[in-house]
């Protein structure tokens, strides 16, 4: 397991280890050791999975403060692009994104940090994505901004699926930001 800073502070791409043989394959999507090792604490609280088709886009998504969570990303089946985007105002990377393509063939993840949109899109076929997050979903303090006003060069070749809450998010620049670094 091998942490690869993006351009948005504390964000990391997580780079596994896949192993395979005649029984098919395995891999470790988390260990807590070399999270801490690394500086990142990082405890789990809920883990989610969702099946996506082609085209569908899901964020970008954010829980506010004091709910705000930190989150791990692994697409388990299928192939996305994954998105962060930095929400936190005193950060070097404000407003900034990393763009990752997460494969259960590459086997790779994604860190998300507290104060960070996350959002995915599904390049071909269907996929299973997992997430794991430092803190429980509370509905009443979730939010967005809108999937196609942050600079993410999404792919344009394929009609866009969201739903009806992902459409109707803010632009970034009409969102006016609770995060901070270290909240």
């Amino acid at each position: 397991m091998r942490l690869v800073e993006t351009p948005v502070v504390g964000c990391y791409e997580v780079q596994l280890d896949p192993s395979s043989d005649v029984r098919g394959s395995f891999l470790k999507e988390f260990q807590s050791s070399r999270f801490a090792e690394a500086g990142i604490p990082f405890d789990v609280r809920e883990v989610f999975t969702s099946r996506s088709h082609t085209g569908v886009v899901r964020g970008l998504h954010f829980q506010r403060p004091p709910a705000d969570v930190a989150k791990l990303v692994c697409c388990l089946d299928g192939v996305v692009l994954d998105a962060v985007v930095d929400l936190r105002v005193d950060s070097p990377s404000y407003r900034q994104h990393a763009l990752v393509a997460l494969s259960s063939d590459v086997g790779n993840a994604m860190y998300v940090p507290e104060g960070c949109a996350h959002g995915f899109f599904v390049v071909r076929g269907d996929a299973l994505v997992m997430y794991a997050q430092s803190g429980e979903h509370h509905a009443q303090l979730e939010g967005g901004i809108h999937w196609s006003s942050a600079d993410v060069p999404w792919p344009t070749d394929v009609d866009v699926v969201l739903s009806t809450r992902d459409e109707a998010f803010p632009a970034l620049d009409e969102f006016e930001s609770p995060f901070r670094l270290g909240t």
